[in-house]
This record gives structure tokens, sequence and C-alpha cells, in this order.
């Protein structure tokens, strides 16, 4: 099932679908993700005439193309690297003409990828705001309207700099709701949120920021693009990938395996620990009362939880989930379960996920492990790697965020009927 999500939004599948038009003029590709290297390929073996382009990627997730320069740079936190490529995307679609398209190609990571600080802002201040947003549990929504609000090039920025060439967004959601604006933080798109938004979110969570940073929020200087700016006019998005695409690609395989495919949300938030224990719930309700399902069965959803890392271990949404599922299910029988991102990479570990299944309480006892402890230190990659237990995938070239499945193959003994 996780196979089949992952591949549901590859972009050589995605892409051809939704390749405009050729214009008068001249095609630029332009682009920033986990997955736009590897769009950028998908276009390169679609399109028959001439183009040209940059493209921003994740290390380790770059793929040969002719036409298209391809560059690697660091993500969650970013980079000199991407620095310097953000400012010369910025210069490749300058200049351009009403006759000229901007192709651009964006998916989940993007707004790492494209760290250009706005005036007055260093690379140092921007990379401490990303870990300050990344250890204090916000949601993806609210780290990128701040994160918008401190760019040069986020916020519609990037649009307004290819007027007044027409614009042809493709984007691959990682985000809940599939929001543009939340996809790489929008450099695409308008920005209906505000600089004053973007201070509340800094005041909520308490973050400890630079002076320049907290004045250009304070001052309304790191004003994004709006609704209705003329420079935004010939500007087309098109989702071409989602997570609820993925969940009902997973679900088909479900099916064909004589198993009940229940999709719970494609959007779920929160903390990955609370979010575990309430599909611990859910699954112990349907395992021993056969409500609301009746199994043999799987609950899928997907969504972006958060970790608010208080303790020593490497965080990972999906492993925390998973590690909290397992301590509130405690070794049932019939529930196995499996939570990884899409992209490859959960939180800043090179590993997808994990596994769970009804003796993992049992193995890790036995290993002297102890979970509840584990939890609490926010070490779910160091429990399930302790276990044999992590999904590694390596890079793939897509993202369309988190994944997760329980299966539930027996109703048990304590089922009670109403």
């Amino acid at each position: 099932m996780f196979d089949a999500a992952v591949a549901s939004a590859q972009p050589a599948r995605c892409i051809p679908l939704h390749l405009p038009a050729a214009p008068a003029g001249r095609l630029v590709v332009i682009g920033a993700g986990k997955a736009s290297a590897e769009m950028a390929r998908a276009v390169e073996a679609c399109w028959p005439g001439e183009l040209s382009g940059l493209v921003v990627t994740r290390y380790g997730y770059a793929v040969p193309c002719e036409r298209i320069e391809i560059v690697e740079a660091a993500h969650p936190v970013p980079d000199a690297t991407g620095l310097a490529a953000a400012a010369r995307m910025l210069s490749v679609v300058e200049g351009l003409s009403a006759d000229d398209l901007v192709l651009c190609l964006i998916s989940g990571g993007g707004s790492a990828l494209l760290p250009l600080p706005a005036e007055g802002l260093s690379l140092e201040d921007k990379q401490l705001v990303n870990r300050e947003l990344l250890r204090c549990g916000a949601t993806i929504g609210e780290m990128n309207c701040v994160r918008r609000h401190l760019s040069a090039i986020k916020g519609g920025r990037l649009a307004a700099a290819c007027h007044p060439a027409r614009v042809v967004n493709l984007l691959i959601s990682d985000v809940p709701g599939d929001d543009p604006i939340n996809i790489a933080s929008g450099p695409t798109v308008p920005d209906p949120t505000t600089c004053a938004d973007a201070l509340a979110i800094v005041r909520r969570y308490g973050l400890d920021l630079p002076p320049a940073v907290l004045d250009l929020l304070e001052s309304g200087r790191g004003e994004s693009v709006k609704p209705g700016d003329p420079r935004l006019a010939r500007v087309q998005t098109h989702m071409i990938a989602a997570p609820q695409l993925a969940l009902e690609a997973a679900a088909a395989v479900a099916w064909e395996a004589g198993l009940a495919a229940h999709i719970l949300g494609d959007a779920i938030e929160g903390e990955a620990r609370d979010v575990g224990k309430v599909m611990a719930g859910i699954a112990l309700q349907v395992a021993d009362r056969g409500q609301p399902f009746t199994p043999p069965c799987v609950l899928l959803s997907g969504g972006e939880t958060t970790v608010t890392v208080r303790g020593r271990g490497r965080g990972g949404r999906n492993v925390e989930f998973l590690l909290a599922l397992g301590v509130a299910l405690d070794g049932h029988p019939a529930i196995h379960a499996l939570a990884a991102d899409t992209d490859g990479v959960d939180g800043q570990e090179e590993i997808a996920g994990a596994f769970l299944s009804p003796d993992s309480l049992a193995r890790c006892w036995a290993q002297g492990l102890r979970p509840r402890e584990a939890l609490a230190d926010n070490d779910g990659h160091g429990f399930f790697g302790a276990l044999g237990d992590a999904v590694v995938t390596g890079p793939t070239l897509t993202n369309v965020n988190d994944f997760r499945a329980i299966l539930i193959t027996h109703e048990t003994a304590g089922r009670h009927n109403n």
C-alpha cells in the first residue's frame, strides 16, 4: 500500500497530463522541492521544443537533466547553496516578455530550498528561524506563514518577478488541505496572510528570534504579494498529485487483497503522539467491538503531524506517531501498522518511517528497551532502529506527505455486540 501511494505521485505519471501548450516565445522552467528534479526530467521527456531553466532539490534527490539545470541544497535547515540558487532563480526570470511562459514545478520541501532572506536579514537569521519553527510544534501552515514574510522570493514574489510572462504552476501537495500558498511557502501564488499574522505565530510559540526578524514583521516591511495584484493576473495553478489521491491508490491495493479500506482523512494534524493515541482508540474499537468497521480492514490516513522536541531524541513525526500507537495498543494481537513519509525522510533522518507489529513491545522489552521512555525522549527513530523495523526507502523523488496504515486482521474475543 505504501509503495502504491508513492507510485501514484511519481512525476513521470503526473506531469504529462498537465503540460501547457507551447508559447509563442520562450519556455523557462523553474522549481523547488524534493520532487522538483524528477518533475523537471519528466518535462524534458515530454517537451519537444526548446526550453531552459533551473530547479533546486534536496541533497541526494538530483536526477540527470539535459536542458534544465539541477541544483542540490540543504533541507530542512537551509544553506548557502540554496541561497545562491534562489537568487539565481530570480535572475533567470528577469526580463521575460508577455509571449514567454514560465513553467513552475513546486513540491514539498521547496520552502527550505529557496531561502532568500528579505532585505536586512541574513541566511543565519533564516536558519535560526527554521530551527525554532521545527522545534516548537507549529503546524506547517504556521511555519510557512512566518517564512513567507521573511523572504524575498516566497509569498508570490517569484511570480511577480516573472511578470509580464504567463506562469503555469504544477504542484505536488505535501500539506493538509492542499492550499497552494502552503506548498513551499507559495513562491508563485498570492498570499492572503499578513505580517501581523506571522508576528502572532511568533508570539504564540514564544520564539526567540533575532531583533532584525522581529523588526521586519513589526514594521510590515515583510509584506507579501496579495490576491488581486496585477502582476499575478496571468498565473494558473494545477494540483497534479495530492495526499488524497495517494491514499486512494493505497486503498485500491487493500481492496484487491480482500481487505476493506477506510480513509479516515488526508489532512490530519496535531502532535504526533496525540494522533497516535487517538488512532489506537479507533483501532481497538474496530478490533474488539467490530465498530464502526468490521475486521479484517485497513484504516488509512495522511496529513502532517508535528513533534515538539523536548527530549534528546531525533524526533520524526511518523515514528513518534507509531511509538505512541504501539504503547497504547499494548501488543494487541490483531493490529499491525506502518507510518512513513512519502518523500523517504521522516523529520531530519534519512529514514521514511517504521513498521509496528503485535510483538514489537515484547521484542523491545527483551532487548531492555523501554517504549514509554523512548517516547518521552522523542526517540522513535532509535527505538524502531534497534528493533530492525525502520522503513528505509532512499529518495522517492516525490512528496505527498505522511502515510499511515493500520491493519486489523481479525475480530478478537473481547468484541461486544450492542
